[in-house]
């Protein structure tokens, strides 16, 4: 076989590997050091070759992967729930890594092509290649980097052989690390780009022409805040990007003056079709604002709906990448489904989430964002109670070295100072958590998802008032759909304010039946409104779900609640419903 522009290989008929020569091979990769992938990746690669050898290759799918392999339950659902694309693209990588560094001469090769879930299997041959003058003493020496034992790197297109090749013979001097394979795919992620053209001015007046520019250098600077975007601007930035096949939307301002009324016209655009995403109008009375309030007020309204976690922009891409999602935007992609996951915070989603973040820092070690998110999961694991076989200690370990990661990347990240807060607080240093929250709302107001979790530890630490205002602000304005954590948050804020009817009416619009904390504030609340019944159904869940919970109801309440007297308050409640609740905190030995 012949490649234009590459040297002549030679290929002889080859007979396929036995099913005993497979599990043997199986068995080499799973025992190997050099083959990282953590336990149900290895499962998932055991599980779909198993099915091969079986002769039920057709069986191998996202829904009986899911549910045969990771445990998930009947309602599986592949478009809500990334996890068998997560792992497979892992097991991928891990392949790859170990055929480069420890498997390079190993009789059998296992891959899992992309676009499907069935692996397939060669032999590696001892066919020798032709390296020709052109090549290095070393090549010559070492030909078995250019064997043909990676079907699919001979049949790529151009010089994507060669390269990969190249990376071979790096690999062969030093073994690869994980700063290694960072560096080869990036120092930073594909994230979505958005251009802010400049604003047209309408009315073509000196004063209508002063606001415009004032306007979009503000929208501008609000927008640079969030850090899930690029922000550029200027036509020349408009111009055709070579960034990938991921989204870049422009956004558009016309601005209208009429007498003492101005209108700020918004539209955002796509780019690869010039379809109109979202748009929307801003009106402002120039007696009732001083100019440069106006330009705030407009600014920070545009840059809530479309750049902070459930904007517009967000949910542009959540459906742009609903059917498939290229390999370059596997990271940014990660994000999204974080924040899909926070609407309903299910602990099977996080598992997943958790750990396609965790693969995005290892591929991008710069991104901080992708720390941040991970901080803030290692902080769910340890607040919901997530995975109970594991001692409390762990996951704040590891969010507060996340969350550290992340600030030292970016030091103004709001996301990355909100992992920060969170992972504090949860250390116990209260006020120093504050003052980080504090930092972070300064940046960026404008952020509703960073404003309602600053928010809520404010109110967690007695500040009720101020911090309830502040979550109430996150569900008024959050222009997606409203995060159930918030109105769980509310029915908290109404609790303490013992308005015990709307706390149950913001619980249940919550409805977070998969949350440990969504079942304890309503349990307190039915307690207080003395709906036994109800409160006996949310009792059940918790003895059944967290059957050590109630054995340790006070250290786990102080672990979120600050003020003693507000500690007193929910246990009257959940008193009212029927947990036995002791005194004193037993003492530990």
């Amino acid at each position: 076989m012949t490649i234009a522009g590459q040297e002549s290989v030679r290929v002889e008929p080859i007979a396929l590997p036995s099913d005993e020569e497979i599990l043997a091979q199986l068995d080499r990769i799973r025992l190997s050091p050099e083959f990282d992938a953590p336990g149900r990746a290895r499962k998932f690669l055991t599980y779909v070759i198993e099915q091969v050898i079986a002769g039920h290759s057709d069986r191998i799918k996202a829904y009986s992967i899911a549910t045969e392999v990771f445990g998930r339950d009947s309602s599986f659902d592949a478009q809500a729930d990334p996890v068998v694309r997560i792992e497979a693209g892992r097991i991928r990588r891990a392949l790859e890594r170990y055929y480069l560094v420890a498997g390079r001469n190993d009789p059998i090769v296992i891959s899992i092509p992309k676009g499907g879930y069935v692996p397939i299997f060669e032999r590696h041959t001892d066919t020798q290649v032709d390296v020709g003058p052109g090549h290095s003493a070393f090549e010559r020496a070492d030909s078995s980097i250019q064997r043909p034992w990676h079907r699919w790197i001979w049949l790529g297109v151009g010089g994507a052989a060669l390269a990969l090749g190249g990376l071979a013979t790096s690999v062969l001097v030093r073994p690869a690390s994980d700063e290694d394979l960072a560096t080869s795919s990036g120092i930073r992620p594909n994230i979505p780009r958005l251009v802010v053209m400049p604003f047209e001015d309408l009315s073509g007046t000196q004063q209508s022409a002063m606001i415009t520019r004032g306007l979009a250098d503000e929208v501008v600077s609000n927008i640079a805040k969030f850090k899930e975007i690029v922000v550029a601007t200027g036509e020349t930035a408009a111009q055709p990007s070579a960034v990938g096949d991921g989204p870049t939307y422009a956004l558009e301002g016309r601005v209208r003056l009429d007498g003492d009324k101005l209108r700020l016209g918004i539209r955002l655009v796509q780019r690869s079709d010039g379809s109109v995403v979202w748009a929307n109008n801003y009106d402002e009375n120039l007696q009732a604002h001083k100019i440069i309030e106006l330009q705030e007020n407009a600014a920070a309204a545009v840059a809530t709906a479309v750049a902070q976690p459930y904007g517009v922009i967000f949910q542009a891409n959540a459906a742009h990448f609903t059917s498939a999602v290229p390999d370059d935007w596997e990271a940014y992609a990660c994000t999204l489904a974080y924040y899909g996951y926070r609407s309903d915070l299910n602990p099977q989603t996080h598992a997943s989430v958790q750990e396609c973040l965790l693969d995005a820092t290892r591929q991008f070690p710069n991104y901080a964002t992708a720390w941040a998110l991970l901080s803030i999961t290692y902080i769910d694991e340890l607040r919901f109670r997530y995975r109970l076989g594991r001692s409390s200690s762990i996951p704040l370990e590891h969010a507060i070295e996340a969350a550290t990661r992340a600030v030292e990347l970016d030091p103004e990240n709001a996301r990355a100072l909100q992992a920060e807060m969170l992972a504090l607080f949860f250390r116990g240093e209260v006020d120093a958590a504050l003052a980080v929250g504090a930092r972070a709302f300064a940046i960026n107001p404008n952020d509703t998802e960073l404003s309602g979790e600053y928010g809520f530890r404010l109110a967690l630490s007695g500040e009720w008032r101020r911090g309830c205002d502040l979550v109430a602000r996150t569900v008024a304005h959050n222009p997606g759909p409203v995060v159930g954590y918030f109105e769980a948050a509310l029915a908290v804020c109404s609790y303490f304010k013992r308005d015990y009817v709307a706390a149950e009416r913001w619980a249940s619009l919550a409805d977070l039946r998969a949350n440990p904390s969504y079942h304890i504030i309503l349990l307190a609340t039915l307690g207080k409104l003395r709906k036994m019944e109800e409160a006996r159904v949310e009792r059940e869940w918790l003895e059944t779900n967290l059957p050590d919970f109630f054995d340790n109801i006070r250290r786990e309440v102080a672990l979120r609640i600050r003020r003693p007297e507000d500690q007193r308050q929910l246990f009257e409640g959940l008193r009212e419903a029927g947990v036995p609740i002791p005194e004193v905190e037993p003492r530990m030995n």
